[in-house]
């Protein structure tokens, strides 16, 4: 019996047509899409501006060689580095990813789809400089959030039905997905280029999802997304320069993603690509933690205002007991001694002992200075998580996507306190109108980290002006966060 495996070069997988012809004839229509988007860039900006606060980001950032410039680089916003566009999208993604404060997706696969402007405002941004350069127009900022809601779209639709995370794979494979076919798109490759850009990220190896877990959690998992998007911008450039792709990269027999690393099972899909991921994504607001506890922090917020209205103290409890979500108890229900930040944030108990005990929670509170006070670990102890079956169906419920969590706190003598129930974080599309005012209010607090009051405005009022940043060249507005 023969086993030659026939050497007839197939089709290309349905799954990189999609992808390819989505990037390139889908016109968004939404406004909401666009004005949402625009909220997630500021946001997100901000984000990688506070993580400038932590050598442990800092380190880890600008030219791989020290002291080397690019001529008509990308500039790295909040710094004075000027980069090739796969370091910049690096230096990017590691700063918005740090303090796991950008936005987030949760579906059978979860992620943080603005991870993808690390390469998205890299590549853009060199771009523009290049044009100018040459007497061409550059890309404008409506072309960064085009790309934005893209990237969202394709990142986002691929999690809907698809966990990665059930056979071991991290997220951020999806960033590093939606970046290689966004990025080809702004690069001008052709429908069969991109085609090709995406089968590369699929044939790359992936990060497992080791570093996100006990008893290995550590600080790759505040990288690992900017390695993803400067991973993607690299290997849309090489198929720019003419590199191959392989089309049966998802679907091949045995040496396939499919067989080799999803177990034989073929994605499925919910919807077509459209922009129904921005326009549902979810924005942490209030509390730099892990999403899935959002709601519990919130929760949390008010056990300690009980507290103090009752005259109560925390030593007074004997048990706290939470209702939530499988994804949530899966992740970040977490017992025993916490290594270091990135173990702390993905850890319900702490996320919640911290708010009860001081009324606050921060990056900052983090870090071990704070860490080290023995009642946050004695208040993690009576902090008891149970799954909701209701809680975890409401969570995948496209309609609904809640993420919730119920709090019921037991004193020593007994006394029971009214459950608090929390379905829907502040930065959910439910909670819009009281999430973004407070968003904007983020974003001023984190430009204030790092520029002088009057480049804080002229930053924050063209932000805001949803026409006028839409018309800004896209380096004019890189160069406004030039420090």
């Amino acid at each position: 019996m023969s086993t030659h495996i026939p050497n007839i070069r197939p089709e290309p997988d349905s799954v990189f047509v999609d992808i390819a012809d989505y990037v390139l004839n889908y016109k968004i229509h939404s406004d909401l899409a666009y004005e949402t988007a625009r909220n997630c860039l500021i946001d997100t900006l901000g984000c990688g501006l506070e993580a400038l606060d932590y050598p442990a980001c800092t380190k880890l950032l600008g030219p791989i060689v020290p002291g080397t410039t690019v001529p008509n680089g990308a500039r790295v916003p909040g710094t004075q580095f000027q980069l090739d566009p796969v370091q910049a999208a690096f230096s990017i993604g590691a700063m918005i990813r740090w303090l796991d404060f950008n936005d987030t997706w949760l579906a059978a696969e979860w992620g943080h789809p603005s991870d993808n402007l690390g390469g998205i405002l890299a590549v853009a941004d060199w771009i523009s400089r290049n044009r100018v350069a040459a007497g061409k127009a550059p890309l404008t900022m409506h072309d960064v959030l085009t790309a934005m809601i893209k990237a969202h779209e394709i990142q986002g639709v691929l999690a809907l039905d698809n966990s990665f995370n059930s056979v071991g794979l991290d997220h951020v494979i999806l960033v590093k997905v939606a970046s290689t076919a966004v990025v080809a798109g702004m690069l001008g490759l052709t429908r069969d280029e991109i085609i090709d850009a995406v089968s590369l990220a699929f044939v790359d190896g992936q990060s497992l999802r080791t570093y996100r877990h006990a008893p290995n959690t550590g600080s790759r998992k505040s990288w690992a997304a900017g390695d993803a998007t400067s991973r993607a911008v690299r290997l849309a450039l090489m198929v720019q320069k003419g590199e191959m792709g392989y089309p049966s990269a998802l679907t091949a027999p045995v040496w396939g993603f499919y067989d080799v690393s999803f177990k034989g099972k073929p994605f499925s899909f919910q919807r077509p690509y459209g922009s129904y991921v921005m326009e549902h994504v979810l924005f942490k607001i209030s509390y730099p933690a892990e999403f899935h506890s959002q709601t519990a922090v919130e929760a949390a917020m008010r056990v300690h205002q009980e507290l103090r209205a009752k005259g109560v103290s925390p030593d007074d409890i004997a048990r706290i007991d939470v209702r939530t979500h499988e994804a949530c108890v899966r992740i970040i229900d977490k017992k025993g001694p916490l290594h270091n930040p990135a173990d702390r944030d993905h850890c319900i108990q702490y996320m919640m002992a911290v708010p009860i005990l001081f009324g606050r929670l921060t990056a900052a509170d983090y870090e071990d200075e704070v860490a080290q006070d023995a009642r946050i670990d004695a208040l993690r102890d009576k902090i008891i998580c149970t799954e909701d079956p209701q809680f975890t169906k409401d969570y995948h419920d496209p309609e609904k996507r809640s993420i919730a969590n119920a709090v019921t706190v037991t004193l020593n003598d007994g006394t029971v306190w009214e459950e608090i129930v929390v379905e829907y974080p502040i930065g959910h599309k439910r909670r819009r109108k009281e999430g973004i005012p407070l968003l904007e209010a983020k974003f001023r607090t984190n430009l204030n980290r790092r520029f002088p009051k009057k480049q804080q405005k002229a930053i924050f009022d063209l932000s805001l002006d949803q026409q006028a940043l839409e018309a800004t060249p896209v380096h004019e507005y890189v160069d406004m966060y030039v420090i």
